[in-house]
């Protein structure tokens, strides 16, 4: 019979998510509440304190919240505890299928940096090989979309697999210790199994599809501040744009405020792409064939039009 599996995301009980975002939109915006993780350019703003430094004079505080994927941040946002985050692609469609409160500000193309690895000794060495076995990945984030698409150009399919679903610092030591066949991630930890845990690339998210990070903001954060969330937009816009012209400074930046070391960051930082903009009508399309595809596997429970929860600032 064929695996049929619906992707819940663990939000709590509708009246409290309520209550939590009346009172965020009660409240007069004295802090913004953004969620990172240990990638992006998220994470040299903060090192740089951008945002800091551009609203100080508003007398608006910025709070740095930490996530090891975009699934957990996707569910803080819902519930209001969160503001603005960067996620890649899959996390806010999984959120968007189960309701969540969110909406997509800008975008960032994926260059470099992601894919699937095997063991240095593996057998495994095309595609096709991974049929039968142990793959793991974060359920619901970017490596979710890249394994099924990977899967999907060697013509096997998600039933073909055993989906092992670990988060990041989980999966990194079971790819060491033999507890998955295979890993699909992004950097640093893509870097990470390359350098640190003898890891192979079986291949690149390049070679396989066009993908998209994106920055999400919550919509009742959006709805009422638009003009806030805009600066916060343009601030993370100016800030990638510096972070193209300075890779090496940007990997200094990440490993500042994440703790992975300088090597791992500057492998990550040279090959990455920091280019931030709007979310155009290629990019939802994109988005769409993702989300179309997660809802014919049966990954979401039912269909969703990406362009319905894209942002346009209204306010002046």
């Amino acid at each position: 019979m064929k695996r049929r599996e619906f992707l819940q995301l663990s939000f709590v009980a509708a009246a409290t998510a309520a209550l939590s975002r009346n009172a965020q939109a009660q409240a007069n915006a004295k802090e913004i509440r953004i969620g990172y993780q240990k990638n992006g350019v998220l994470v040299i703003t903060r090192q740089r304190e951008a945002l800091e430094n551009h609203f100080k004079p508003q007398g608006v505080g910025v709070k740095w919240v930490e996530f090891s994927s975009g699934p957990p941040m996707m569910e803080a946002m819902n519930v209001g505890s969160v503001d603005y985050g960067a996620v890649g692609d899959s996390p806010p469609i999984f959120a968007q299928a189960a309701g969540a409160a969110i909406v997509y500000a800008a975008a960032q193309p994926i260059i470099n940096g992601s894919g699937i690895l095997v063991p240095q000794n593996s057998a495994i060495t095309a595609i096709a090989d991974l049929k039968g076995k142990r793959v793991g990945f974060t359920k619901g984030s970017s490596a979710h979309n890249v394994v099924i698409q990977t899967l999907e150009k060697a013509g096997l399919t998600y039933d073909d697999i055993t989906p092992v679903y670990l988060t990041p610092p989980d999966a990194g030591p079971a790819f060491a210790n033999g507890g998955i066949d295979a890993w699909a991630i992004w950097d640093p930890y893509f870097a990470i199994a390359e350098t640190r845990q003898n890891g192979r690339i079986l291949v690149k998210t390049r070679d396989i599809t066009k993908t998209n990070a994106f920055y999400i903001a919550n919509r009742d954060f959006a709805n009422r501040h638009g003009a806030l969330l805009q600066q916060i937009v343009d601030v993370t816009t100016s800030t990638a744009k510096w972070a193209e012209a300075n890779p090496d400074e940007v990997a200094k930046s990440l490993a500042a405020v994440t703790g992975v070391p300088l090597d791992i960051q500057t492998i990550a930082a040279r090959r990455a792409g920091f280019s931030v903009g709007p979310v155009t009508d290629d990019i939802i399309a994109t988005q769409q064939g993702v989300a179309d595809r997660f809802f014919k596997l049966g990954l979401i429970p039912k269909q969703i039009a990406i362009r319905d929860i894209v942002w346009r600032n209204t306010q002046t």
